[in-house]
């Protein structure tokens, strides 16, 4: 039988540079995204007023990371001065930050997604 869930999510975004090291093409020179970050909270259960996370809650924990990166250029922060700065790595960078925040007994984070362009994005979770 599988397991019920909730889950919420939220989005927030941020622009930023970076060039890719050990990539082969065009990234490799220096440009900026409109990065678009999806957040997933699930949960077994809900409060008393029926919700499983305030979204506020999550929307401000998500901002303030965000504003880590904002108008960066990322190979210059040292997350990614030692993780190429990837859209992997930055879903894999908001994920962990937020984690800290976001892991309960009532919900846990579920994933971050990075949308580098409308069409293509990566997502970090943990099993």
């Amino acid at each position: 039988m599988s397991e019920k869930l909730f889950e919420v999510k939220i989005a927030g975004s941020f622009a930023a540079a970076h060039n890719l090291k050990c990539f082969r093409g065009k990234c490799e020179n220096l440009h900026g995204h409109n990065w678009k970050i999806e957040v997933v909270l699930r949960g077994k259960s809900l409060d008393k007023g029926g919700i499983l996370v305030d979204f506020g809650e999550m929307k401000a924990a998500t901002r303030e990371v965000l504003e880590e990166l904002d108008h960066k250029y990322l190979n210059e922060l040292p997350f990614f001065s030692q993780n190429n700065p990837s859209s992997e790595n930055i879903a894999r960078f908001i994920f962990e930050r937020l984690s800290e925040k976001f892991n309960n007994e009532n919900s846990r984070l579920h994933s971050v997604s990075a949308w580098e362009s409308p069409d293509a994005c990566a997502t970090y979770m943990e099993s």
